[in-house]
């Protein structure tokens, strides 16, 4: 099946609500918004390296009230355990069995606040169920349920005891992107408001867990022209052998493009991929997977800028192609 003209409106109707719903609490932030639900209608988790106090926590409440789900925040520490996060088995005297207490991972929307500060353990136990979209506990499987999204966050300036994420984990989230400072309209329009705190603000659902997973559904219909396929296979290619990269994007990487553009696609009401969906999303799905040369890297030389020289170096086929 391939989404049709109509799907394709209907589609990106219902996405212009979401953001707008969203925007009313994260003002001046619609580019960050699209990407947050381009990743949770492409079944995928965001990562987000962002300072203190940019509105992390507002955005994980505000996307989860849009779609009538629940969210829960972790702040990740060193002593922070793996069932802190997926759950635990305690034994019940009255009934004599042991019960399943879910843990914070079971929301719609899951803020993982800095990652990086747990141990490797823990932080294996939430990628697991990103992945597997369960958990595991004593023999039984678990569902999380749908729709489920981790936003993960890292503090790009205090690295002081912290664990750094492998390769292997970065490449399990879908986009990284980071949602900055407000602008100085919405900087004058958030002090303006500064008598109600952030967790007073109450976004009206517009749509609910079933309608989310019929949109990622539909998303997955949108038609990509084999030449589509092509470019974006030259584009990950290109990483791989360019000089200042010691380990390029991976297949993973590549899928993980076309879903995306897929959703940014029918989001922009079209029924199928054009070049400028896979330009749209090529840094933010692309360059934490990357892993520079340490020579490049002292040369100043960012896996973003190198994104947006390849994306330069790599023509794209042409509309007539393309269509």
């Amino acid at each position: 099946m391939t989404m049709t003209p109509e799907d394709a409106t209907r589609f990106a109707a219902n996405l212009d609500r979401l953001v707008g719903a969203v925007e009313e609490v994260l003002l001046g932030k619609n580019r960050i918004v699209r990407l947050a639900f381009t990743a949770l209608l492409s079944e995928g988790h965001l990562l987000l390296e962002d300072v203190p106090g940019t509105g992390k926590t507002s955005l994980a409440r505000a996307m989860a009230q849009s779609v009538s789900g629940t969210s829960n925040r972790v702040q990740f520490t060193p002593d922070l355990l793996p069932s802190d996060i997926t759950g635990v088995t305690v034994y019940d005297q009255r009934s004599g069995r042991f019960d399943f207490h879910p843990g914070p991972v079971f929301a719609s929307i899951v803020l993982a606040d800095e990652i990086n500060r747990a141990s490797p353990k823990t932080q294996s136990a939430l990628l697991e169920v990103m992945e597997e979209g369960q958990v595991t506990v004593d023999g039984q499987t678990h569902p999380v349920g749908h729709p489920f999204m981790v936003i993960a966050t890292q503090n790009p300036i205090e690295q002081a005891g912290t664990y750094r994420l492998p390769e292997a984990q970065l490449d399990r989230f879908l986009m990284r992107s980071s949602i900055g400072y407000p602008d100085h309209a919405s900087t004058i329009r958030i002090l303006e408001g500064a008598d109600q705190r952030a967790h007073e603000h109450v976004v009206e659902p517009q749509l609910d867990p079933a309608e989310i997973a019929e949109m990622a559904a539909l998303a997955r219909t949108v038609y990509v022209d084999p030449t589509i396929h092509d470019y974006v296979s030259r584009l990950v290619e290109a990483t791989r052998t360019a000089r200042e990269v010691r380990l390029g994007v991976s297949v993973r990487g590549a899928l993980a493009l076309i879903r995306t553009a897929k959703s940014h696609a029918a989001g922009r009401g079209r029924h199928y991929v054009v070049p400028d969906d896979v330009k749209a999303l090529a840094e933010p799905v692309l360059a934490h997977r990357l892993i520079l040369d340490a020579e490049a890297e002292f040369d100043g030389v960012t896996a973003s800028n190198l994104i947006a020289q390849v994306l330069i170096e790599t023509p794209p086929p042409s509309s007539r192609q393309a269509g």
